[in-house]
Parts: C-alpha cells; sequence; structure tokens
C-alpha cells in the first residue's frame, strides 16, 4: 500500500496537488502546477535519503502522497526536513493519511542524519492541526497574514517534531 512514488505516478501527484492550488488555501501556489513543473520537484526526491515523496496506492490509484524536502539551503540546517502531506479530495477525511504519515516519519526516523521534521501549517486548518500533534508534533510558533491566496490573507502556523524521540502511542 506504501511506496516510493515512480515517475509513472507524475500525473496522479499533479491532479491531488492541483486541486488543493485550485481549490484551497493549504497550499500558496496560486496557479495550477504543470507536468513540466512537478517534474522539476519529482526530481529532488529519493528513495533513501533525507528527502522522500511515498504514496499511499490502491492498485493503480493513488490516496495521497507524503514527502519530506530540505527544510533551508545553508548545510547547517541538513539535519531538519520540512515535511507534507496531500490526500485525494476523495480519500481526505478517512484516516488514511495517518498512517501515510506514519510512515514517512517511521521511514525519516531510520535516516541516520535526519534529526527533526518541520511542517507549515496554513490556518485555519483543523483536521491537518489534529494529524500534526496526533504523531507528535508541537507547536512552534504563528506568522500571522504570511500569504495571500483568494483575496485575503492568511496565518501559517509552525510545527516541528524531533525525530529521535519515540512516537506518540
Amino acid at each position: 500500500m506504501f511506496r516510493p512514488a515512480q515517475p509513472g505516478d507524475l500525473s496522479q501527484l499533479s491532479r491531488i496537488y492541483n486541486h488543493y492550488v485550485e481549490n484551497s488555501h493549504v497550499t500558496f501556489d496560486l496557479k495550477v502546477q504543470s507536468l513540466t513543473e512537478r517534474e522539476l520537484w519529482y526530481s529532488s526526491f529519493a528513495e533513501t535519503g533525507p528527502y522522500r515523496l511515498i504514496v499511499m496506492a490502491e492498485g493503480d490509484e493513488l490516496l495521497g502522497y507524503a514527502s519530506s524536502v530540505r527544510f533551508r539551503p545553508k548545510p547547517a540546517y541538513a539535519s531538519t526536513v520540512e515535511t507534507s502531506i496531500y490526500m485525494d479530495p476523495g480519500h481526505s477525511g478517512h484516516g488514511l493519511g495517518s498512517s501515510l504519515y506514519t510512515e514517512l516519519l517511521h521511514e525519516l526516523q531510520a535516516e541516520p542524519n535526519v534529526h527533526r521534521a518541520i511542517a507549515a501549517l496554513a490556518m485555519p486548518n483543523p483536521g491537518s492541526m489534529i494529524l500534526h500533534k496526533r504523531l507528535g508534533f508541537r507547536v512552534v510558533g504563528t506568522f500571522y497574514q504570511a500569504g495571500m491566496k483568494f483575496g485575503r490573507f492568511w496565518d501559517i502556523t509552525w510545527m516541528e517534531r524531533d525525530l529521535n524521540a519515540a512516537a506518540p502511542t
């Protein structure tokens, strides 16, 4: 059910992400991403190491994906990753995201040089806040009115999780 993303997944990955670009404030992209743009994004991931892209699949259908990317470009930040999760809109709200995100965090915990996971949540986003807290993230701060989309400003709440600590039960 969980596996690393493959090049053949790119169309579905793009469809899932672009749904949120067009219909939600949870990503601050303002225009739908082309396959070429998503190919560049996809090329930054590997099956091992800190920068991963895993999918939850049922047969040929992707139910969602979770990823970890570089937090900031300066070398001292190398042990910190920024994580995110996007579920197919038809499969969100059913608890599947929790198991997908748990899988990503478990894989990252096995990486010797990854210490901390950071997540940025566009607020309000009660479902994502509950998910992150359930998985051991804690709120570390909020940037107010940090982005504008759909004609209004949105806050960003930053959360972090120590990947060396035991996962919550």
